[in-house]
């Protein structure tokens, strides 16, 4: 079942004007809040936003990507920053022992706006995006966007930051999902690791 979603789902960036029933937005979202987190934290926070004006707005905060605009609505992926006093650096200390000086001494503002995938807003993320398109909802990634302006708009507390975006509706028309590389080209074994 899960395969056969992967092999049809394609980035759609124009959706039609049908209406994404409420029942629907609840299950998708009900697949973000089902994601595993590290820890079992579920550090983040869903916003939907279906407001035209709002979504406007997002989209000239999105580099002007006019097609935005055609979303039914956007879930905003929020994720919360865990300060330092509390082992926010701990695992990327863990992870690059190397430069565990430099992560240390590095500025939160800096650090937690660079580190924003380790709070792991993709996976519920993709797991909205699968669910929507159990329903036959389209959605599109949004990645490219200024991060604060965002966070203003939106009214965020100082501790979450929006990680990402996904637009979702009806798509306009079908869209055949892009060639995938095959495995072979994609997977290697054990310490045998081909370019």
């Amino acid at each position: 079942m899960i395969l056969e979603l992967l092999k049809k789902r394609s980035s759609v960036r124009n959706f039609s004007d049908e209406q994404v029933p409420q029942k629907v937005i609840d299950y998708i979202l009900d697949a973000g809040r089902l994601s595993p987190s590290g820890g079992n934290e579920q550090p983040w926070k869903f916003g939907v936003i279906n407001d035209i004006n709002l979504i406007n707005k997002i989209s000239e905060i999105s580099y002007n990507q006019q097609w935005i605009k055609s979303a039914n609505f956007l879930i905003i992926l929020c994720a919360k920053i865990v300060p330092a006093s509390q082992g926010g650096r701990d695992i990327q200390k863990a992870r690059f022992p190397e430069i565990k000086d430099e992560i240390e001494k590095m500025d939160q503002t800096i650090y937690a706006s660079l580190n924003q995938e380790e709070h792991q807003s993709k996976i519920p993320g993709t797991h909205m995006v699968l669910a929507a398109l159990e329903h036959e909802v389209g959605s599109c990634w949004i990645s490219r966007f200024r991060v604060r302006e965002l966070a203003n708009l939106l009214n965020l507390s100082k501790q979450y930051i929006p990680s990402e975006m996904i637009a979702f509706g009806y798509p306009e028309d079908k869209k055949r999902p892009l060639k995938k590389k095959s495995i072979i080209e994609v997977v290697f074994s054990n310490n045998h690791f081909r370019d």
